[in-house]
C-alpha cells in the first residue's frame, strides 16, 4: 500500500490524481457465521470527489458483529468496520482535501439536499448508506462489499470525500476512532435526542461502548442519579468509572431496585443500548410516568416489542429512537475532537485494549462474549 507521506502533493493542495488500485489487508467475512479472516483485498483508485484514507485505528462495534451473526442483512464477502480514524493518503480528481489530513470516518454522510437534510435532520438523510455497499474485490477476484460503505477494519479505505471529517492532529488514534460512532451516538442521544437536564435521573441499559458513552454524557449533562444496568457484574467498574452513580444487575428485581433509588417513581430518562425487544421493555418499566425511553441500540427487524395499550396511555411515557445520536457529524465530530484535544473529554475508560489487525477476529470473540467496552484495532 502507498505510504500517505510519500504521495506527491499537487500544486495548490491535494495530490496528483491516483489511477492505480491498491492491495491492502482487511478483515473479511465470507458469509454469515463464517470465520473472520485477515486477507488481501483490492481497492479501486479514488474517483472524482473520493479519497483514500490510511487507517490508523478502528473500533470493533456491535453493529459489525450484527452483520456477521445474521441480525442485520448483509452481502458477502464483506469487509467489516465503520468506526475509524486515519489520514488522507491520496485523492481523486476534484477533491478539496490534502494528503496527510487527519480524519474521522462518517458512515452516514448527509446529502444536504433531501427533505430531511433541508429541515435540519441530516441523521435521517434519504441518501443514508445501505448496510453493505459494493466496492473493490477480493484478491481472488470476487466482488467485495463494505460495511456501511466504509469497510474500515483494513489498512486503507476509498470513500467519498463527504464521508470523512477533518480533525486536529495529535489526538490518540484509539480514542479518536470512537468519535465517529460510539461517542457521537452516545453523546448525541443524551444531548440531542433526550436533552437530559441538570438534576434529572437516568438509567442506561447495556454497557458496551455506546452505553458507557451515554453514562459519561449524562454525568456531564448534570444528571444526579445515573444508574448503569447490565447482565454482567464485570461491567460494574467500567460503569462507575464512566460516570454512573450506581450499578445494577439486570434481573427480576431491577424495577424494584430502580424505584428504590428514585423515590418510587422511576427515572426521568432510560437509554436502551442493546437493541433487543426484552431490553426495550425493561427500559420502559424503569421509567417514571411522563418520562422518556430512548432506544439507541439497533436490533433485528423481526424482534417485536409488545406494550399494552392501556399502559401506553396511563404511563404517558415517550418511546423514541436516537439514530446516530440525532447528530450532524460534520458539525459535532469536530466539536467532540476539540473537547478531546483540550482534555474536557476523556475516552480512556471506553478503550478496553488495542490489538493489531491480525488479532481482530479475537477482538470480535471478546465482543460476542460481552467482555470490556470497546476493543480497538490499531494500524501503523
Amino acid at each position: 500500500m502507498t505510504d500517505p507521506e510519500l504521495s506527491p502533493a499537487a500544486p495548490g493542495g491535494g495530490t496528483e490524481p491516483v489511477s492505480e488500485p491498491v492491495i491492502v489487508r482487511a478483515l473479511v467475512a465470507r458469509g454469515s457465521g463464517a470465520e473472520l479472516r485477515v486477507e488481501p483485498v483490492r481497492l479501486p483508485a479514488p474517483g472524482p470527489g473520493e479519497v483514500r484514507v490510511a487507517i490508523r485505528a478502528a473500533g470493533v462495534c456491535h453493529s459489525d458483529l450484527s452483520m456477521v451473526n445474521g441480525t442485520l442483512a448483509a452481502r458477502f464477502p464483506l469487509v467489516l468496520g465503520h468506526e475509524a480514524t486515519g489520514v488522507v493518503a491520496a485523492t481523486g480528481p476534484g477533491s478539496q482535501l490534502t494528503v496527510g489530513t487527519p480524519v474521522v470516518l462518517n458512515w452516514a454522510p448527509a446529502c444536504r439536499a433531501c427533505w430531511w437534510c433541508q429541515r435540519g435532520e441530516p441523521w435521517l438523510c434519504a441518501a443514508t448508506t445501505a448496510p453493505t455497499v459494493p466496492r473493490g474485490e477480493t484478491d481472488d477476484g470476487v466482488p467485495l462489499h463494505l460495511t456501511l460503505g466504509l469497510g474500515a477494519l483494513a489498512e486503507a479505505v476509498v470513500v467519498p470525500e463527504r464521508a470523512v471529517i477533518p480533525i486536529p492532529a495529535g489526538l490518540p488514534p484509539e480514542q479518536a476512532a470512537l468519535l465517529g460512532c460510539a461517542v457521537l451516538t452516545g453523546v448525541g442521544a443524551v444531548r440531542n435526542t433526550a436533552r437530559v437536564a441538570p438534576g434529572e435521573s437516568v438509567a442506561v441499559v447495556g454497557l458496551g461502548g455506546v452505553g458507557l458513552a451515554v453514562l459519561s454524557a449524562a454525568r456531564r449533562a448534570g444528571a444526579t442519579t445515573i444508574l448503569a444496568v447490565d447482565v454482567a457484574e464485570a461491567k460494574r467498574g467500567l460503569a462507575l468509572a464512566a460516570g454512573a452513580t450506581d450499578f445494577l444487575l439486570s434481573d427480576d428485581r431491577l424495577s424494584k431496585e430502580v424505584r428504590a433509588r428514585t423515590e418510587s417513581r422511576g427515572v426521568d430518562h432510560a437509554f436502551e443500548c442493546v437493541g433487543r425487544a426484552a431490553t426495550i421493555r425493561a427500559a420502559w418499566r424503569l421509567t417514571r410516568r411522563g418520562g422518556a425511553v430512548t432506544v439507541v441500540g439497533m436490533g433485528a427487524k423481526d424482534d417485536m416489542v409488545s406494550l399494552g395499550a392501556l399502559d401506553i396511555f396511563h404511563s404517558a411515557r415517550t418511546l423514541r429512537s436516537s439514530v446516530y445520536g440525532s447528530s450532524d457529524p460534520d458539525r459535532e465530530v469536530p466539536a467532540l475532537a476539540a473537547e478531546l484535544a483540550d482534555g474536557a473529554l476523556d475516552l480512556r475508560v471506553l478503550v478496553s485494549g488495542t490489538v493489531p489487525l491480525d488479532e481482530a477476529p479475537a477482538a470480535f470473540d471478546r465482543l460476542a462474549r460481552g467482555e470490556g467496552a470497546r476493543w480497538v484495532v490499531t494500524l501503523s
